[in-house]
């Protein structure tokens, strides 16, 4: 990965296809990586509301995905109980959040001495940051496309956990006059991205979306210990 005064490589990495035990049956999942990485931290990313077709595969958390593995760290997705090929139902977000627990218990197990930085898309930043907020395992959390007109995020006051909200200037659901207020109240570290035009789904921004999500992540990693010291 490029680093300040190192040349940029390509990043090469492995894909593994599994399914982690949740709380309502088998999570279809997907992590990549490299296997010649000894990481800082490990990266997961939640998908938006499977009731409106959002699965790990959506564009938006695919991109994220791609971000996080140029910073240089395994990242896992996986599909919330009843989407794609994961068990169970929607449980209107309560039981998604027991899906996070699993998933993070997942990447624990793989990367014992790697914290987690959480990012997550629409509901999955409502269903994944609540989590993060309180899991000791997490330490950084990204929100896209927060929807702040429509879920309730006061959780988010309590935390003091390195934060990036990456959000459309054209977004419906999370619109300017009520996410920039809610961001004033939160506490620091924190940073809000605006991406100029974009609307909820960050349609044409994709690019933008990953290179704010990249420098937040390769800025958090620096100051993570590394490996076994």
């Amino acid at each position: 990965m490029a680093r300040a005064g190192v040349v940029a490589v390509e990043v090469k990495t492995k894909v593994e296809r599994f399914y982690i035990s949740g709380p309502a049956g088998r999570l279809e999942a997907l992590l990549e990586f490299d296997p010649r990485w000894h990481p800082r931290a490990t990266a997961m990313v939640c998908h938006p509301h499977p009731l409106f077709g959002g699965t790990m595969h959506n564009k938006v958390v695919f991109r994220a995905a791609k971000a996080a593995l140029q910073a240089g760290l395994p990242t896992l997705r996986f599909n919330f109980r009843g989407t794609g090929k994961s068990q169970g139902k929607f449980a209107d977000g309560i039981g998604e959040r027991e899906d996070v627990g699993a998933a993070l218990g997942l990447l624990s197990a793989r990367y014992p001495q790697a914290p987690v930085c959480l990012i997550g898309f629409s509901f999955g930043a409502g269903v994944g940051l609540a989590v993060g907020v309180r899991e000791p395992r997490v330490v950084a959390l990204v929100g896209l496309a927060v929807p702040v007109g429509s879920w309730d995020f006061d959780f988010l006051r309590a935390s003091r956990k390195p934060l990036l909200i990456v959000q459309g200037t054209e977004d419906i659901y999370g619109p300017r006059d009520k996410l920039e207020p809610f961001f004033a109240s939160l506490s620091e570290p924190k940073r809000l991205h605006w991406v100029e035009g974009a609307d909820h789904f960050f349609t044409g921004k994709l690019e933008a979306i990953r290179r704010a999500i990249r420098t937040f992540l390769e800025e958090i990693t620096r100051e993570l210990p590394q490996p076994g010291t």
